[in-house]
């Protein structure tokens, strides 16, 4: 009898401790789970986070080589090896109604030859950004305003003088474009086109040896009666104010064929309004696989400010301005990476 008493007097306690337990399991259980909903939220977040992100960067790094060798050819020829080395970044970004474009451009290339040495085959810095807002969602026009900048990393030379003179360098020529206007923007169709109808060009001179000379347009340097005193530096600079036209298109004209069209042209309102200054550059790839790629590649400039040069009597000599076109194919490595 006694323990059964002393049986039945624990129950209770024994009991409280079971609901002790139990209640502390269902604590646990609800940290653990608030714990893992919190880990899942941020994972989510996360993803959210580089789902929806409003910048696209794209990076595209190129070499291309071309190269011929001669061993006892009857027929003659001159050993020689160029190449070309390409980087393109592009990082835009785009919320609702704004949009925002960035492009870097950097080119360079050589050619080396037997007995002659190294000469300069291309050379391209290029900076250009857009800034644009369209009043509707489903319009294509933007209210744009576009900023560009173009100089060149090294001196340039003509060769056809023997004297090798230097006739560019870096920051001379450098143009800076800046102007308000509107852009249609189709990216279904990857073709853009700003027109601007108030755009500042500005030429950068600053090599004072050109400038002195009046290079690329710029107020030459003024001299007394014998030419032998300078009176008057040239001037480093020139402002022009007009209106700009740029047409971008990049189409995939067959498979691995794609096409890149770049056109701009720019009048000055106040010298010889209706004389077009074009600038349009043209470009074939051809893709063999992820990494080899050939590539045709046109550049045409006319500018009346850039005068020609020819060879008169032996004897270098500025003429008038003229088209200047640049052709190059190349096949060689590439690599595109975010």
């Amino acid at each position: 009898m006694k323990k059964l008493f002393l049986l039945l007097a624990a129950l209770p306690m024994l009991s409280i401790a079971q609901d002790e337990v139990i209640t502390k399991k269902k604590k646990a259980d609800a940290k653990a789970k608030e714990v893992s909903t919190e880990i899942q939220t941020q994972r989510t977040d996360t993803t959210e986070v580089k789902r929806f992100s409003n910048w696209t960067n794209t990076n595209k790094f190129s070499f291309d080589l071309s190269q011929v060798a001669f061993v006892n050819w009857n027929a003659g020829g001159v050993n020689s090896v160029s190449g070309v080395v390409t980087v393109e970044i592009d990082k835009n970004y785009a919320k609702d109604r704004t949009k925002w474009d960035n492009e870097f451009l950097f080119r360079y290339g050589s050619n080396w030859q037997d007995q002659i040495g190294i000469r300069k085959t291309d050379d391209l810095i290029q900076l250009t950004s857009g800034f644009g807002y369209k009043t509707s969602e489903g319009s294509n026009w933007f209210y744009s305003a576009k900023f560009n900048f173009n100089t060149q990393a090294y001196r340039g030379y003509d060769y056809k003088d023997k004297t090798f003179p230097i006739i560019s360098n870096f920051m001379a020529p450098a143009y800076i474009l800046f102007g308000l206007g509107a852009e249609y923007n189709s990216e279904d169709k990857n073709f853009k086109a700003y027109i601007s109808p108030l755009t500042q060009k500005t030429t950068l001179v600053l090599d004072q040896n050109l400038a002195d000379a009046g290079a690329f347009g710029v107020d030459a340097a003024q001299y007394d009666s014998t030419g032998a005193i300078m009176l008057v530096s040239g001037k480093n600079s020139r402002t022009e104010m007009g209106a700009y036209v740029d047409l971008h298109w990049k189409k995939e004209l067959a498979t691995n064929i794609n096409m890149e069209n770049r056109l701009n042209l720019f009048t000055d309102y106040l010298n010889n309004f209706g004389n077009i200054d074009v600038n349009w550059q043209f470009k074939l790839d051809f893709v063999v696989n992820k990494y080899i790629r050939a590539n045709i590649f046109t550049h045409l400039i006319y500018d009346d400010d850039i005068k020609a040069t020819e060879e008169i009597n032996g004897v270098s000599t500025t003429v008038g301005p003229k088209i200047q076109l640049k052709q190059m194919l190349g096949v060689g490595f590439a690599y595109e990476f975010k």
